[in-house]
């Protein structure tokens, strides 16, 4: 695929996310991605056969930080990039897909999240090792720690779509994650 191509394909998927984001995954259809893009139902199926390859190939994207380790990168800076984006999302309700992923998983989609859930595990595991082998990270039960800092997000990003948080709560995930982390002088 051509440069052209990839670009109307991130195109697709940053206009889905918003239509995703606000209707939830079953309310969305390819008209009303097409009618966001622009794009005609021809132009938008030669890119995608449904609203559910969109929204897979959407949820699959990482959050890279393998190679932002290899080029050695400060773990804390990394971590901090990290929490930053996590903090919009649990402030910005329109920006959370968590309503689209419930009905998504409930389609029989349960593989696909086990998947998703390992990686983002794995992401999360060697950056915390990275993180103490540089001495930038106090020695943590890496394994815990990643299942903390994973499903305390989930639950306030799921949670994010219910209720109003003020920005009090994302600080406090924030600073929660950073006192396991780091040392009191650089918290």
């Amino acid at each position: 695929m051509g440069r052209k191509g990839t670009k109307t394909k991130e195109t697709i998927r940053c206009q889905a996310y918003q239509l995703f984001a606000e209707k939830g995954f079953k309310a969305v259809t390819m008209t009303d991605i097409c009618e966001k893009t622009g794009l005609s139902r021809g132009g938008l199926y030669r890119y995608y056969s449904g609203t559910e390859e969109i929204f897979s190939e959407i949820l699959s994207e990482e959050y890279v930080i393998a190679d932002r380790i290899e080029k050695k990168e400060k773990a804390r800076v990394i971590l901090e990039d990290m929490l930053e984006a996590i903090k919009a999302e649990i402030m910005e309700k329109e920006l959370s897909l968590s309503l689209a992923i419930y009905e998504y998983a409930n389609l029989g989609n349960e593989e696909f999240f086990t998947d998703i859930n390992n990686k983002a595990k794995k992401r999360w595991i060697s950056l915390l090792e990275y993180g103490i082998e540089t001495k930038e990270f106090q020695p943590v039960d890496v394994e815990q720690v990643s299942d903390l800092i994973l499903y305390y997000y989930q639950g306030l990003r799921m949670w994010s779509r219910v209720i109003s948080f003020d920005e009090q709560v994302a600080e406090n995930y924030v600073r929660t994650v950073k006192q396991l982390l780091l040392s009191e002088e650089k918290i």
